[in-house]
């Protein structure tokens, strides 16, 4: 590792701290670990802004680091909220409605207001100081926009990091084919313009090589979301003595994820055997809309279920900690949520239900937890059971340590680093 990072970096992040929620993880931690490889980044991205969740302590982890941060101001629809700071997040219906509208108005999102402001701060960056290489992350998709535009002005490498799909975005609605048609063509140009794909996951760099013949497989690289080890050498939450065992599930529920399934064979778990209500809790960390809470009540599990609110990372964290079995829900095989790579960074046995993809396929190597489809309420109950057995036997399972250490972020940011090394030698 470098000590004096020499190289620099332009990274393109509209989400990013004080921004809460996963998304801006992965960018944090690669900023966070860069100069540790010769690196220095500056960050370009959007003025404090309304947004679900705000977390002002993830911005503590880049200042030992002197990582610049360039904020510039976006006419998109999180402006009108700004003086707000945090948001209330909509019912699903109502996120739905407004997601409609969205995509009905604004290609290829309705950050597209960012990139006019964006890409003048970012020549006026380039002026100043020669950056080596461009990394833009998404979505937003317009982030992509952007670093295409610099990376042809510049003539500089540009790196398209996937957090998520484009096209093929789980929750993205195409009103017409041509609103499809106009968001193939803008992300055909981003990846002929751009030197080197990423993907978090081989489900989305597959949908890549197979829509875009032009490109080779070498051209796309995975490189998996993780977890950062400093996060969990903290100490622990201070929590009450532990008589029951505690599932704990942490993130948002929104399009096909849902709490449902897991309440109804909680549910289940206390109707079939009875002397397991009082010895078994579930906590939910995260925005936890009305209509969910709503089911808690009229499912009778008040007393079995705790619901904390948005949490800043490092209590989140301890919260997880403090779990004995962490719970994950995901209803498609695209996408990566970080969560669940920072399940296994806690080394806690995991209830996961997923579809088959490479969720699933992770977990059953690193053989750390149960596998359940995600709306099998049977299956997910019988999970519950079988672990509450292992609970007061103490033989909880733990994820294998070989495949853990696969997803530390400190090793990925080593990664992401040759990977940029490399275009600019």
């Amino acid at each position: 590792m470098s000590a004096t990072p020499h190289r620099k970096v332009l990274v393109i992040a509209y989400y990013f701290p004080p921004m809460g929620l996963s998304g801006v993880q992965r960018t944090l931690k690669f900023v966070k670990y860069l100069p540790e490889y010769g690196w220095q980044p500056t960050v370009l991205t959007v003025t404090p802004t309304g947004y679900f969740a705000q977390d002002y302590s993830l911005l503590d982890e880049i200042h030992p680091q002197k990582v610049t941060v360039e904020r510039v101001g976006s006419l998109d629809p999180n402006r009108f909220f700004r003086k707000k700071g945090v948001v209330k997040m909509p019912s699903e219906r109502w996120r739905k409605i407004l997601t409609f509208i969205s995509d009905t108005f604004f290609i290829p999102d309705n950050k597209i207001g960012w990139k006019k402001k964006a890409f003048a701060a970012a020549s006026k960056l380039f002026e100043e100081q020669r950056y080596d290489v461009i990394f833009a992350t998404a979505p937003p998709f317009t982030d992509l926009l952007i670093g295409a535009a610099l990376a042809k002005k510049f003539k500089k490498p540009l790196v398209v990091d996937y957090r998520d799909p484009w096209l093929a975005y789980p929750t993205k609605y195409y009103p017409t084919p041509l609103h499809r048609w106009k968001n193939y063509r803008l992300e055909k140009d981003v990846l002929k313009t751009a030197s080197r794909i990423i993907t978090t996951n081989r489900r989305v760099k597959e949908l890549i090589l197979k829509r875009y013949k032009f490109l080779e497989y070498h051209d796309v690289t995975i490189l998996p979301q993780g977890y950062d080890p400093a996060d969990f050498l903290q100490d622990k939450l201070p929590v009450p003595p532990k008589k029951k065992m505690r599932i704990t599930h942490a993130g948002i529920f929104y399009g096909d994820r849902t709490p449902a399934h897991f309440l109804k064979a909680l549910k289940k778990v206390f109707a079939e055997h009875s002397a397991l209500k009082g010895q078994i809790e579930a906590t939910f960390i995260g925005i936890f809309q009305d209509e969910y809470l709503n089911m808690i009540r009229d499912m009778g599990l008040e007393e079995s279920v705790t619901v904390t609110g948005y949490l800043d990372h490092r209590p989140c964290v301890q919260h997880i900690m403090s779990a004995d079995v962490l719970w994950l829900m995901l209803n498609n095989d695209k996408q990566s949520p970080g969560k669940f790579y920072e399940y296994l960074g806690a080394r806690k046995p995991i209830l996961a239900c997923v579809p088959d993809g490479f969720i699933r396929q992770t977990l059953k190597e690193a053989e750390g937890g149960v596998i359940v489809d995600p709306a099998d309420v049977d299956g997910i109950a019988a999970a519950i059971v079988e672990y509450h057995h292992q609970f007061v036997s103490n033989t909880l399972p733990r994820p294998k340590e070989e495949i853990v250490t696969k997803y530390d972020r400190v090793v990925l940011t080593n990664e992401l680093s040759k990977i940029l090394g490399f275009l600019v030698d």
